[in-house]
């Protein structure tokens, strides 16, 4: 297990190392944000001075090496426009962020399973039929349509829900929160149901395939012949099984999720990490951009690992070695 996990640690630093070169060698290769940054008025005196305080006058390779040094320090750069370390802009931004996509992800799970188990279960019922035609009407739909529909039924015609902002927040272990208060779930909902609706349909036909693979199998007859409850059938047989490559999806998803819920916090205003990156590439702030790319990297190999000890937990046959 040590093995296995210090192999993955090994993989995980190579990962981000790989990623930070790419965004650099990228971000030189789109723009210079001198341009933007420095205006047009500016002399030319201030404007050296200007490009040898952010660091732009030294050749790529050095700025990338002088980062490296910064980031093994645990320093990722000052922000060009706001003049702050970057790290701190991302974890100041990021508890919104999170606690977006882990509401959408909630909705996803207690909406799809529950769907996509009935479906499952029940594939000749009209709903069910109704239910999975409705799932491809949800992938096909742009996230960014949907939740201008979502602002002008709910807020505009019915103004039962807000359109935009985070709403009232309460201070938990120095971090804000807006779910713990009824002002700011009531402007969760709609992000959250946004954001959640590409997943819903993708849990709902993840399960329904999942209870159809399951169902005909040995094991599940043999519990029907023992005489067990068929809500025990399904609940410890059916769906225990059905939730092992469930959980796979959900982990990629979520760590998906909090990476681009960069178009629903535009569109309802929401204060997190992805509205700022945004703001970080129309400006070109680089140290933010590769702040941000670093945390989300990292985000995603600790939910990868997550999944397969979760993995191993739903099944014990998994081998830990095959997984990695």
């Amino acid at each position: 297990m040590s093995a296995w996990i210090l192999r993955r640690v090994l993989q995980a630093v190579f990962v981000v190392w790989l990623m930070t070169l790419i965004v650099f060698v990228g971000l030189h290769a789109i723009g210079n944000p001198v341009d933007i940054l420095i205006g047009q008025d500016v002399d030319q005196v201030d404007r050296a001075r200007i490009i040898a305080q952010l660091g732009l006058d030294q050749p790529l390779w050095r700025q990338y090496l002088s980062f490296v040094g910064g980031a093994l320090r645990g320093e990722l750069g000052n922000s060009f426009v706001y003049n702050v370390p970057a790290i701190e802009l991302i974890l100041q931004r990021l508890p919104a962020t999170l606690e977006l996509a882990f509401a959408a992800l909630v909705l996803a799970v207690f909406i799809g399973i529950p769907l996509g188990l009935f479906a499952g279960l029940y594939p000749r019922n009209p709903i069910s039929k109704l239910l999975m035609t409705g799932s491809i009407v949800g992938f096909s739909l742009p996230t960014f349509w949907v939740g201008l529909m979502l602002i002008m039924f709910f807020s505009v015609h019915l103004g039962v829900l807000p359109a935009s902002g985070r709403g009232e927040t309460v201070r938990v272990f120095g971090v804000e929160w807006s779910f713990l208060t009824a002002d700011g779930l009531r402007h969760l909902i709609l992000p959250a149901l946004n954001l959640a609706l590409f997943k819903i349909s993708l849990v709902l036909r993840l399960t329904r395939a999942g209870v159809a693979e399951v169902l005909p199998q040995d094991f599940v007859k043999f519990a029907r012949a023992k005489g067990l409850s068929p809500l025990r059938v399904v609940l410890v047989h059916v769906l225990r099984n059905t939730l092992i490559p469930l959980v796979t999806v959900l982990g990629i998803e979520f760590g998906s999720t909090i990476a681009f819920a960069v178009v629903t916090e535009s569109v309802f205003a929401w204060p997190g990490a992805g509205k700022l990156i945004l703001d970080s590439i129309n400006s070109l702030d680089r140290p933010v951009i590769v702040a941000y790319l670093i945390v989300v990297v990292c985000l995603f190999v600790s939910l990868n690992l997550i999944v397969d000890v979760l993995y191993k937990w739903l099944d014990p046959r998994v081998r830990v070695e095959a997984a990695a």
